[in-house]
């Protein structure tokens, strides 16, 4: 039967295994799971809220693989870069495990046809449209940095789910459907058995009975309250439509969550937040004060409060930020990208065919990744050569692929000597001890797996490192199906109750709409932008977003607790009044729960583990002695209530080198 509005179809499926988001994680899995199942009769689906070719944090194209080992260094030295970047706490059996695998993944882009730059005996670049010798077969990239080669990516997203779709079959893959909601087992509380979510184009509500999951749909933006706004608004640096559903819906199925206090407080350009990463390292553009100082040579002391982080050869890039923000706070702004010495001092020693090709490589960093930010170049008349373009650090984003760390504690490989056991006060005792408890890239949650910016304590994956991740969990979840063939998953929530949660808002609709004559203005109902603006405005202004300049302090955090629990009564009156505004409110109860999350933690870790990306202004010092530890935790959903607990750090890697 054909749905209505406030009527859907429902639709029930058995799957084997269920892959939740269409970004770099679930590409990989898409594309690694059939080279395991192949031969067994597992039944496979991929499920995304958008449309595969252009979805997730690639979307809209990139300019640089970020990550990306080569043969210059090994995975131990990928190790220690993420751990020195994240203030030392991340997990190094995560990390490594990432950088053995990588490689494969860019090597896998290439051959399916990503152009990558490469540079010639004599070391004059070229872009990828020459076609020189593969990566696998000893080219040479264009290294934008240590761990960064250039590519013409505006098709890179496009290439990579070409790859996914033709390796899972498009029948196997169901765009559109956002799924909102993971379903535990009846029959044990702490397993997965399913999902539920509906299409945003029709009126259907889609059921899945899954043994395996894999949650990898991406971080979380628009928890706090952008710089853009008025007719900017949605222009974020990570993807708008990241709503935290990875983080929320794992929570809620009882996952493990770790270091949910971290963020990512990016240095852009301002108002198109186009990337920087290309003209600090290919360009070797300087930042500069309103005086035109250099910040970081003036502020270099400041770094020797953070040993060993501020010590190493790159120090961590919260602190490079915190730098910034001295200049910022004291009155010497506005911050500018110097970009028209950078390019004066190389045209020194280039010929003129080469400075126009240096020309349209400067233009060409925004045109793969960030078209807004030419548009502010064209709209401000600012010629890069000519003129100098401001910096600025953005609002807060919560991630675990890219420059942050937090997401959920997952269980790592078993031959790089990760602990086995941990004899720390608070952990709940259902929890698994150590850091490897069963299948590689499995939650606390048996069957359900995560990737990407779900993994948690491993940032610095970036976009080839979320599909090796992928990759590597497909693998995990064919093994575990083929080794459970008679599991029944069986829900524990009736098809009723799961449809009327779903639709909640739309029921909040239908039954309150002709109270009033102005749609949006009842009182019995709250549209979900408005309830988006309050949940923004309550972190920006207690949680550490801009409008304090990221600080906060407990008092502070006391009170964006009460403002939240008040949230999130009224968010059980959100509206939808088309299938778009359920999509809206389905994103803001995820949301709600990732900010919650991120608030429990900052108030839980008694330092600022991270300054420049926020301050406890209260506990304003990096205490290593008693704080160089996971904060982890995990959600009650009856009781609506977090747990924080410590888990111990261990390195695995010698961190020794950073700083010789």
């Amino acid at each position: 039967m054909a749905g209505e509005f406030g009527n859907p179809e429902v639709i029930e499926e058995e799957l084997d295994i269920l892959l939740v988001g269409g970004g770099m994680a679930c590409c990989g899995a898409a594309f690694e799971v059939m080279r395991w199942a192949e031969g067994t009769d597992l039944k496979i689906k991929l499920v995304d809220k958008a449309a595969m070719d252009r979805s997730g944090a690639v979307a809209m194209g990139l300019s640089a693989i970020n990550t990306y080992i080569g043969t210059e260094q090994d995975p131990a030295d990928y190790a220690r870069m993420v751990s020195n970047d994240l203030m030392g706490i991340t997990r190094d059996d995560l990390t490594y495990d990432v950088g053995r695998h990588v490689d494969e993944s860019v090597h896998l882009f290439e051959e399916w046809g990503l152009p990558i730059w490469k540079t010639d005996e004599n070391g004059e670049r070229f872009d990828g449209s020459k076609g020189m010798t593969p990566l696998k077969d000893g080219g040479k990239p264009v290294r934008s940095g240590r761990w960064q080669i250039m590519i013409n990516g505006e098709s890179y997203k496009w290439i990579v789910a070409e790859a996914a779709k033709k390796a899972l079959g498009t029948d196997n893959i169901q765009e559109h459907v956002f799924v909102v909601k993971l379903v535990n087992d009846k029959n044990e509380p702490n397993r997965i058995a399913g999902a539920v979510g509906f299409s945003v184009r029709e009126d259907k509500i889609f059921i899945y009975k899954a043994k395996a999951i894999l949650l990898a749909a991406g971080g979380c933006v628009n928890i706090f309250r952008p710089r853009s706004v008025g007719e900017g608004m949605g222009r974020a640096w990570y993807p708008v439509w990241n709503a935290g559903s990875t983080y929320a819906m794992a929570a809620e199925a009882g996952a493990e969550m770790t270091m949910m206090e971290n963020r990512f407080v990016p240095n852009r350009f301002k108002d198109g937040y186009g990337p920087v990463g290309a003209w600090f390292l290919l360009f070797k553009s300087k930042a500069t004060n309103g005086d035109g100082e250099i910040y970081l040579d003036r502020n270099k002391e400041m770094l020797d409060d953070y040993p060993p982080y501020g010590q190493a050869s790159v120090p961590a890039s919260c602190l490079r930020n915190h730098l910034m923000l001295k200049e910022m706070k004291e009155g010497r702004g506005p911050i500018w990208m110097d970009t028209v010495t950078a390019l004066a001092n190389l045209r020194e020693t280039m010929t003129p065919r080469e400075v126009k090709h240096l020309e349209a490589e400067a233009w060409e960093d925004f045109l793969d990744m960030c078209i807004g930010q030419c548009g502010i170049w064209v709209g401000e008349n600012i010629e890069p050569e000519k003129k100098n373009s401001e910096l600025m650090p953005t609002e807060p984003y919560l991630l675990g692929s890219h420059s942050g760390c937090c997401g959920i504690w997952v269980s790592g490989p078993t031959d790089v000597g990760a602990p086995m056991e941990e004899k720390m006060e608070g952990i709940p005792a259902h929890l698994p001890k150590g850091w490897n408890w069963g299948y590689r890239g499995m939650t606390t949650v048996t069957g359900l797996w995560t990737a990407g910016d779900g993994v948690g304590a491993s940032g610095h994956k970036f976009s080839s490192g979320s599909h090796a991740e992928g990759r590597i969990a497909a693998k995990a979840m064919v093994k575990y199906c083929l080794d459970n063939k008679d599991l029944k998953p069986e829900l524990d929530t009736s098809i009723e109750d799961l449809v009327a949660e779903i639709y909640k808002p739309v029921r909040n609709y239908l039954e309150f709409k002709d109270y009033t004559t102005a749609i949006d203005i009842n009182p019995n109902y709250i549209t979900p932008k408005m309830l988006q603006f309050r949940l923004q405005k309550i972190m920006d202004e207690y949680v550490a977003g801009v409008a304090t300049y990221y600080t906060t302090n407990a008092h502070m955090l006391v009170v964006a607790g009460e403002k939240i629990d008040m949230l999130k009564e009224d968010a059980e009156k959100m509206r939808a009044k088309d299938l778009h505004e359920l999509l809206r409110a389905w994103e803001n109860y995820h949301r709600i729960i990732t900010a919650e999350a991120h608030m429990e933690h900052i108030e839980f870790r008694q330092e600022s583990r991270y300054p420049g990306f926020y301050y406890r202004m209260d506990k304003n010092f990096v205490d290593e002695e008693n704080w160089k530890c996971f904060v982890n935790s995990i959600y009650d959903k009856q009781t609506k209530k977090w747990t924080c607990f410590k888990r111990a750090h261990v390195d695995l890697v010698d961190k020794s080198k950073l700083f010789k």
